[in-house]
């Protein structure tokens, strides 16, 4: 099944196709010839999953998107006081090649315009038989994922035809920002703004930054925090130039833009965005990139304030209903049917917020199960906040499981999530226990995999699956011993603490047990219905009830007392052992359910 965030993204990517407003970038000769309606847009979280839909490996030269990684170097090399002291933090207002420095020091406002990059290129110095130049490439390589390289014809035109960058670097050396002949600065210069990515490249850069300086695909420990840190601060205020208050208000995340046609936006924790298409606004901006960037900003809220906690996977585990079965007792030919098909029905445990990080991994999880997975059960029960953005992709996920043929459940305290969802696009079976939603798929499984018998509501004695080790006419036999009862929805039948009572065998109906908690409140363990037993466990507790036995709406049980096992023991011992033999069979089979539920309980 195909990622309702891909289908979104191809959906966006083709309406905003059609904007046609703008024109390329021209003032280099090089970068004149190219094709205004190349569009690609890549989509990369900080745990390494990437979207892409469109042009996104149609190479383009970085321009000044790359200011902030030359920026993150030095502040790297010489620490941010140092780099404080030639180049300063504030927005300047101004367009990115605009000659505006300090009156008196001329220092450059921030690093992100053209004077700033200069000057921060300037503070770049080789290493480790490593040129300036082959530091900041060897840089950018690494935020790539990948070796980068540098279009030399666009560099000869840009260092042929750069005249106001010229100027602007010797202006910064009059003042002694730029210390050394700033012909080699420039030269880097040209040459970090001629380099080669694509958008995949970028959004990898933007989800190294998004990572705390770590690429999410290589892993590589690339820039430390303290840098990116500074980076992404002077980038949210200033990354977008005079266009910059515009930016934060609709997009609200760190950004740069490039005149290629390129730009990048940065939600750090969750996700990094890349957006390549050349026509350019009056701000030197790509047109469809800004489109793109508000857009998906506005529709995946990833604007800072309402994505403002770190992303982070919500899938806390998941596993087939073999691992936690019901609890509801079969017989035979029940449990090998869901032993066969048992991987059928998959449980995913969700946690933490539901903003777009977190709704990501939940998509990107249901978009991944196996072919022949039919049941898919959320369990909503640890999530925190749960955004409209979830809900939408939600729906969108429910829409392609339905289409494949699969049903999607949730376990939910409030029921919340499953009446919006239903409001949408009808009902979604909802059920406040995981034990309840699995028996709920249980009995999908058997119905479509097994005899529609097996789901039986009346289970007479002679069939229940405790007593099925005996010969039918013990069966029958223990059968007239017993009593038979009926309950209300709500009756207590057995309360905690009672001698024992005998067995109690379910012929139909359920009931639910409950024991004490940590807290004030009751502890659901299990539910029990026809053909199971309840009771006799108290034989094994200083034969005292351990917990209290209700009726879930009306309940027939027929009841083996206390007497009668009494009197049977004396009066047909083979029939008492027989019985005995069964029972604890039953029981340990129940043990051994309880112990593999208990299992996930720890794994959570």
């Amino acid at each position: 099944m195909e990622s309702p965030i891909q289908s979104y993204l191809r959906q966006i990517h083709a309406e905003i196709a059609l904007l046609k407003d703008g024109k390329p970038y021209s003032t280099i000769p090089a970068m004149a010839n190219v094709d205004p309606d190349s569009f690609g847009i890549v989509l990369a979280t900080v745990d390494g999953q990437v979207y892409e839909v469109g042009d996104s490996r149609a190479e383009f030269t970085i321009q000044s998107i790359s200011k902030p990684f030359t920026y993150g170097l030095a502040l790297e090399d010489l620490g941010s006081e140092a780099v404080d002291a030639k180049v300063d933090v504030e927005p300047s207002g101004d367009s990115f090649n605009e000659i505006s420095l300090a009156e008196g020091t001329g220092r450059p406002a921030n690093a992100m315009i053209n004077a700033g990059a200069l000057t921060a290129t300037s503070l770049i110095r080789g290493s480790g038989g490593q040129s300036s130049f082959k530091r900041i490439l060897s840089t950018y390589s690494a935020f790539a994922g990948r070796q980068l390289s540098v279009n030399e014809k666009v560099y000869e035109s840009e260092l042929k035809h750069g005249h106001r960058n010229t100027a602007l670097a010797h202006l910064l050396r009059s003042f002694d920002i730029i210390e050394d002949d700033p012909t080699p600065v420039l030269e880097d210069y040209f040459r970090q703004c001629s380099v080669m990515v694509n958008s995949f490249d970028l959004a990898i850069m933007a989800a190294t930054l998004a990572n705390g300086g770590k690429n999410p695909l290589t892993h590589r420990q690339v820039l430390d925090i303290g840098p990116v840190e500074r980076v992404l601060s002077v980038m949210m205020t200033s990354g977008m130039y005079d266009d910059a208050g515009a930016w934060i208000s609709s997009v609200g995340m760190p950004g740069k833009s490039g005149v290629a046609g390129g730009i990048i936006a940065v939600l750090p924790g969750q996700v990094g965005l890349a957006v390549y298409s050349p026509p350019l606004d009056e701000h030197g901006s790509s047109v469809r990139g800004l489109a793109t960037a508000q857009r998906l900003s506005r529709d995946m809220e990833l604007h800072f304030v309402r994505a403002a906690r770190t992303g982070r996977s919500a899938i806390l585990a998941a596993y087939d209903v073999t691992e936690t079965p019901s609890g509801i007792r079969r017989n035979a030919e029940a449990a090998d049917i869901l032993r066969a098909h048992g991987h059928r029905a998959r449980v995913i445990e969700l946690n933490g917020d539901l903003l777009f990080a977190g709704t990501e991994s939940m998509v990107r999880e249901l978009s991944s199960l196996d072919d022949d997975v039919e049941l898919v059960v959320l369990d909503l029960r640890r999530t925190d906040q749960v955004s409209e953005v979830a809900l939408r992709l939600l729906e969108k996920s429910r829409e392609g499981l339905s289409h494949a043929g699969r049903e999607l459940v949730l376990i939910e305290a409030d029921g919340a999530v499953a009446e919006s969802l239903g409001e949408r696009d009808g009902a979604v079976p909802s059920f406040s226990t995981r034990s309840a939603a699995v028996e709920f798929c249980e009995n999908r499984l058997l119905a479509k995999y097994g005899d529609r018998l097996l789901l039986r509501d009346h289970v007479p004695v002679t069939n229940s699956p405790s007593l099925a080790p005996l010969e039918e006419a013990d069966a029958l036999a223990l059968q007239g011993l017993m009593t038979a009862k009926k309950f209300d929805d709500g009756d207590v039948i057995r309360r905690i603490g009672l001698r024992f009572g005998g067995v109690y065998f379910i012929t139909s109906g359920k009931v639910s047990s409950t024991s004490a908690g940590p807290g004030p409140d009751r502890v659901k363990l299990n539910t029990l219905s026809a053909g199971m037993t309840f009771g006799e466990l108290a034989l094994g507790s200083g034969n005292r009830q351990e917990t209290t036995v209700r009726a879930d709406g009306p309940v027939e049980v027929m009841v083996l007392s206390a007497e009668a096992i009494s009197d049977l023991e004396s009066t047909d011992p083979r029939l008492a052992i027989a019985l005995w033999k069964a029972l604890t069979r039953d029981a340990y089979t129940r043990v051994e359910q309880y112990l593999r539920e208990s299992a996930v309980r720890i794994r959570e």
